[in-house]
């Protein structure tokens, strides 16, 4: 009987348009998990934990570095960060070994430890919404196979080796929460299951040591997937990431087509060439909240399926791009904007508003907010520091008939009220983007019923009142 063929031949010649097709295609779907794995190699090689650059908290793998604070403007690792929360950051290698998460008593503060795969998906649920209590709990992976330690409350397992681990921790934005929040995230941890005697550890975040930056930012977020790298990365991403149900045939296409490259000069430069391509023509474009998503009135967009992606690579690769590692929709729900109510580009020359109905604030459980990032996907310097406003700011000021109105600008309002203000960028000619965050989000939001308010774009002032105060 002869041999039946089940996958591709190895030994055949390929043309160089299946090599363009098959990377092109590999480029766009594998493009977050090389992602994960880049970051993974990229701090696997620090000695210890640290502020990168005073910034960035990053460690070797299985160890958590805290902030203290809001994260800082001046951090790229990261697109879209936020000014609501205390963040921590940990990459996970589960294949070396299983790692303990420390839960300390948030009381009524809010709190979300993210725990993703090298798919950017969620494998655990931790924080307020699930009403997680206090104590350990155990991130393993989908090759371990051991004894669950005396103490350890609940057991997590990824379908990748490789992952990350990501709290938020609600602040107000005052400084006496500031003091407060630092009892609580000192109780925050993370360490390989060898470390764990079932105590609770305590670290001063405060103390973690500061590092120079890694490298010189040009106000780009740090580009951790390189067209020229990519083939080497590919096997290893898919080699952590064990394929999904249906996946198998695709796997198997794609590294037969990268091993051809690699041991052919001519097709590699053709396979680096369509990565390159695909980069520019398919990934590009996605930074562009308007570019995805599902259209809600007004020119907002949402995703119902964040850190949930499944096989669903055109929403994986596309937040990944403009904004990786957002939360599970039941913990975050994300609303994005880059245009106003005419469907014109936001964009600093102009001044707008949004103005929340009598009853129509953002219905949460946890908190909400607004954020304005620049071109770049960052926060854009200005005079009050402020990159955000929403439940955490003590200062907002609502109409005698219940409704909110957020004024964006470049320059301060004219009534002297800056309570309500959220600064666009200064020069008075950058485009920019708003992002609302409805943290523990009510259902009326998950089923679709609350939508955000239209961007409007104000009259322009006059010569005259331009340069008043």
């Amino acid at each position: 009987m002869a041999h039946v063929i089940t996958g591709p031949d190895m030994q055949v010649k390929l043309s160089d348009e299946y090599v363009r097709l098959v990377a092109r295609d590999a480029f766009f779907w594998a493009w977050p998990i090389v992602n994960v794995c880049s970051r993974r190699g990229a701090f696997a090689r620090l000695p210890h934990q640290m502020l990168q650059g005073g910034v960035l908290p990053v460690g070797p793998a299985n160890t958590l570095t805290m902030l203290t604070d809001y994260v800082s403007p001046n951090q790229r690792a990261v697109a879209c960060p936020n000014q609501d929360v205390v963040y921590g950051h940990a990459i996970v290698a589960l294949d070396v070994s299983p790692v303990v998460v420390q839960v300390p008593d948030f009381g009524e503060r809010f709190w979300v430890v993210q725990v993703l795969d090298s798919r950017t998906d969620s494998f655990a649920e931790l924080g307020s919404m699930y009403r997680t209590p206090p104590g350990f709990y155990l991130l393993a992976g989908p090759n371990w196979v051991g004894t669950v330690p005396e103490g350890i409350q609940r057991v997590f397992v990824s379908q990748t080796s490789t992952g990350v681990v990501i709290p938020r921790v609600f602040r107000e934005d005052t400084p006496e929460d500031l003091q407060a929040v630092q009892a609580v995230i000192n109780q925050i941890g993370l360490y390989p299951v060898e470390a764990f005697d079932g105590t609770m550890k305590f670290m001063d975040w405060r103390q973690v040591p500061v590092s120079p930056a890694a490298q010189e930012s040009d106000g780009r977020e740090t580009r951790w997937v390189l067209p020229e790298k990519f083939l080497d990365m590919l096997p290893v991403a898919l080699a952590d990431a064990r394929p999904l149900p249906g996946e198998a045939a695709r796997y198997a296409q794609v590294l037969a087509v990268a091993d051809a490259a690699r041991k052919d000069r001519r097709l590699k430069a053709v396979f680096d060439e369509a990565v390159a391509a695909a980069e520019r023509e398919l990934i590009e474009p996605l930074f562009q909240f308007h570019n995805f998503g599902r259209p809600l009135r007004h020119h907002w967009s949402t995703i119902a399926n964040g850190a949930c992606f499944g096989t669903d690579y055109f929403m994986r690769t596309a937040v990944a791009k403009s904004n990786i590692f957002v939360n599970k929709q039941n913990e975050t729900k994300y609303f994005y904007q880059d245009l106003d109510a005419e469907g014109e580009r936001l964009n600093s020359a102009h001044r707008y508003t949004l103005t929340f109905a009598p009853g129509r604030v953002p219905p949460v459980k946890g908190f909400w907010s607004l954020s304005l990032y620049n071109h770049h996907h960052f926060f854009a310097p200005n005079a009050l520091s402020r990159f955000s406003v929403g439940t955490k700011s003590p200062s907002l000021r609502y109409d005698a008939d219940g409704s909110l109105t957020l004024r964006v600008q470049a320059a301060p309002p004219a009534d002297g009220h800056e309570g309500n203000w959220l600064p666009s960028p200064p020069d008075g000619a950058s485009d920019f983007s708003l992002y609302i965050r409805l943290y523990w989000p009510e259902e009326s939001v998950l089923e679709g019923r609350w939508t955000p308010p239209a961007v409007v774009r104000l009259p322009s002032l006059s010569p005259t009142l331009r340069q008043s105060p």
